[in-house]
């Protein structure tokens, strides 16, 4: 029999992969649903509420600006202080004009697929990427601690080969869950857009920059799935992996976190994971320095950026990818099997 069909049986045979998929997975359903029920198409009854509520703004606005000009005025006649309350001058209060208030603040909340549906993205590769870090753990990790590792050497001898057939065979399972997901999710936000928002200005740029970013969710999904599988084959357990995550996130990245900012060093947030991860779906992540104000002609405070981008991500993500899984088959490959 062969030993990839064998170890994709196994993954998918496992009910702790069965059922961390199926939680992903509602999880994701969970999240268009409920973007579904928060927008709504906006039509003539919606614009024309909006302009009523606006009228109904600058009608308060009037009314509450009027009362603080008479209570200045009296105020000042009365020669009693006002804290710097009210201007010298009470007549320099005065109300906004009516087109100050727009309708379009008072519009309810719509999905523009154009406009939004890049940004679903990344609660979409996120949420896959925990599972296939934590499926892939287990999946490795249970074999180290029940001695399966052992008989399955007796087998088939050949360390990296059996190890390797074992993360082909996960990723194998973990991209058979992840597109047919993204198809879904593209077609449910779709049907969101169509029902609940607009589907307008559509063009075949947008759509090749949706399906790059998707592939780079993909991508990402696996390359967190073979780290957790590389790092429970490495601690021969899956604690190995939860934990040292755990570790990273509480120790490296908060505890880091507050030591940069207390120290008040430049980009902080170029030293931690997670901007390097959201850089990485979204092409640039632009830090910024509010201590170097530089004043433009006109008095505006332009900081200092610092721009972060995907291809600065793909090599961090990829040296990591590659000393981890190569540190795993390096103990593999020399330490003693017991």
């Amino acid at each position: 029999m062969s030993l990839f069909r064998t170890e994709l049986r196994r993954l998918t045979k496992r009910r702790f992969t069965r059922y961390m998929t199926l939680l992903g997975l509602l999880v994701l359903a969970a999240v268009v649903i409920g973007v579904f029920f928060s927008n709504q198409k906006i039509g003539a009854e919606q614009l024309a509420r909006a302009e009523v509520q606006a009228d109904q703004q600058y009608q308060e606005q009037v009314r509450y600006i009027e009362q603080e000009r008479v209570a200045c005025e009296q105020a000042k006649k009365a020669g009693t202080p006002n804290d710097g309350r009210y201007p010298d001058d009470c007549s320099m209060i005065t109300p906004p004009s009516r087109d100050q208030i727009e309708a379009k603040w008072f519009l309810p909340s719509t999905f523009d697929f154009r406009e939004t549906f890049d940004e679903t993205l990344i609660p979409f590769a996120a949420i896959l990427a925990l599972v296939g870090f934590v499926v892939g753990a287990s999946f490795v990790g249970a074999e180290w601690s029940t001695g399966g590792m052992m008989n399955l050497l007796l087998w088939r001898p050949k360390r990296l080969t059996v190890l390797l057939t074992k993360l082909a065979a996960l990723l194998t399972g973990i991209l058979a869950v992840t597109l047919p997901a993204a198809v879904l999710w593209f077609a449910g936000f779709w049907a969101v857009a169509s029902f609940r928002g607009s589907t307008e200005k559509m063009t075949s740029g947008v759509w090749q920059s949706f399906m790059l970013t998707g592939v780079r969710g993909v991508v990402l999904v696996l390359a967190l799935t073979t780290i957790g599988f590389a790092l429970a084959s490495l601690g021969r357990h899956t604690a190995m992996a939860l934990g040292g995550v755990v570790a990273l996130m509480v120790v490296g990245q908060f505890g880091l976190g507050i030591l940069l900012s207390m120290a008040n060093v430049r980009w902080a947030e170029a030293f931690l994971l997670p901007t390097y991860a959201l850089a990485w779906m979204t092409k640039t992540v632009t830090l910024q320095d509010w201590n170097s104000c530089n004043a433009t002609y006109y008095g505006e405070c332009k900081p200092d950026t610092l721009d972060i981008t995907w291809q600065q991500s793909s090599v961090l993500l990829s040296v990591g990818v590659v000393v981890i899984l190569g540190a795993a088959l390096w103990a593999m490959r020399r330490r003693d099997i017991s």
